[in-house]
């Protein structure tokens, strides 16, 4: 059994906050200056280089890359063998709460939906916990910014709509979404499950390692890459272009995650991440 502080928790989600809001990825910018290398809108290819200036800028001046701070996703992976010495929960908003402070971060959080006062701090996070086999704590920080978030979507489908289906809502969700999420987008979707699950797997699908690699490796099986090659061909197709300028780029990729379900359902989620794709990661 190997037990973990509250305290190292605190410590290391506000580094990852820290980091994830000011550091862009080596992926992401390596797919921005491909996209800008291919692009032939002159719009469209300003709008990429601002994007690569805005990088450069948030990494040397240790601002933020993005002004909407975003509500923090955590993703917490936990050994079995762990035990945490401490309330988990109280010591990851612990850690969003002097990130948002050191960092000088927008608090874009309320209290209530309905009442909607200003928590003046970014908290509470939204956790997701997961148990699995070890003695390691994984934590996974993402901040998500509304302009992407507010263009999300989820469907309930009938079986019967198939992967024609799927991938008309996938599409028309983009389409509906246009320049709002602040393209080019990595777009996550979630397949299966029930209607929560889904919106889950799509939020996990913008993590995906292989979106920061360049986007070279394959899904799990050949019909999963294919379906998201095709999906990715049609919202480039769409001619919405970096920062709605029209353009070659409008998704710098897609990635589906899907699940068992039932006979009776098809579930599917769209999670739209914009082109700082912010996340870090760190193991305990």
């Amino acid at each position: 059994m190997k037990t973990i502080q509250a305290s190292d928790i605190t410590k290391t989600v506000a580094e990852l906050c820290l980091t994830a809001n000011i550091d862009p990825d080596e992926g992401i910018r390596t797919a921005i200056k491909q996209a800008h290398k291919i692009e032939t809108s002159e719009p469209a290819k300003n709008a990429l280089e601002m994007i690569l200036e805005n990088m450069a800028v948030a990494e040397t001046e240790r601002m933020p890359l993005c002004q909407d701070t975003g509500m923090v996703v955590v993703f917490v992976e936990i050994g079995q063998d762990v035990y945490v010495s401490g309330n988990i929960r109280e010591a990851i908003n612990e850690g969003v709460r002097q990130a948002y402070s050191e960092g000088y971060f927008r608090a874009s959080v309320v209290n209530d939906p309905a009442e909607r006062k200003n928590t003046r701090d970014n908290t509470p996070a939204v956790i997701h916990y997961d148990i699995v086999e070890g003695n390691h704590l994984k934590i996974t920080v993402m901040p998500k910014g509304f302009g992407s978030e507010n263009k999300s979507a989820l469907k309930m489908l009938s079986p019967s709509a198939g992967m024609d289906g799927v991938e008309a809502f996938v599409i028309e969700t983009i389409k509906k979404a246009g320049a709002a999420p602040c393209p080019p987008i990595i777009v996550g979707v979630g397949i299966g499950g029930t209607m929560e699950k889904a919106a889950i797997l799509a939020k996990q699908a913008l993590l995906e390692p292989r979106y920061f690699s360049g986007f070279d490796k394959k899904n799990k099986t050949n019909f999963w890459h294919e379906f998201e090659a095709r999906l990715l061909e049609k919202i480039n197709a769409l001619n919405i272009g970096a920062a709605g300028l029209k353009g070659k780029t409008t998704a710098l990729g897609v990635r589906v995650l899907a699940y068992p379900t039932h006979i009776a359902g098809l579930p599917v989620a769209v999670n739209i991440g914009c082109h700082v794709a912010r996340h870090k990661s760190a193991v305990l």
